[in-house]
C-alpha cells in the first residue's frame, strides 16, 4: 500500500512537470509539437502571449499562448518572463 502511494506521487509529479512544457511547430522540419527549449515568454501590443526559444537543434520556434498557460509555464520554471 505504501509502495503504491509513493509510485503514484511520483508519478503525478512527472505528469505535472511534463504538463507546462511549451510546444510549437517547427517550421523547418515540419515537425508538430516540438518542445521548446530556452523559451522566452513577452507580452504582445494587443495583449497576447508569445512564446519564442529554439527546438534544441538550433532551430528558432515562436508560438501564442493564453494568459493562463504563460503564467503556468513561468511559474513552473520551463520559460522565462521577457
Amino acid at each position: 500500500m505504501f509502495v503504491s502511494l509513493i509510485l503514484f506521487l511520483i508519478t503525478k509529479k512527472l505528469k505535472m512537470s511534463k504538463e507546462h512544457t511549451i510546444h510549437a511547430y517547427c517550421m523547418k522540419t515540419k515537425e508538430k509539437n516540438v518542445p521548446m527549449v530556452d523559451a522566452v515568454i513577452t507580452k504582445t501590443s494587443k495583449g497576447g502571449y508569445m512564446a519564442q526559444g529554439t527546438d534544441g537543434k538550433g532551430n528558432k520556434m515562436t508560438t501564442m499562448l493564453s494568459k493562463d498557460s504563460a503564467e503556468a509555464a513561468v511559474k513552473a520554471g520551463t520559460a522565462k518572463m521577457g
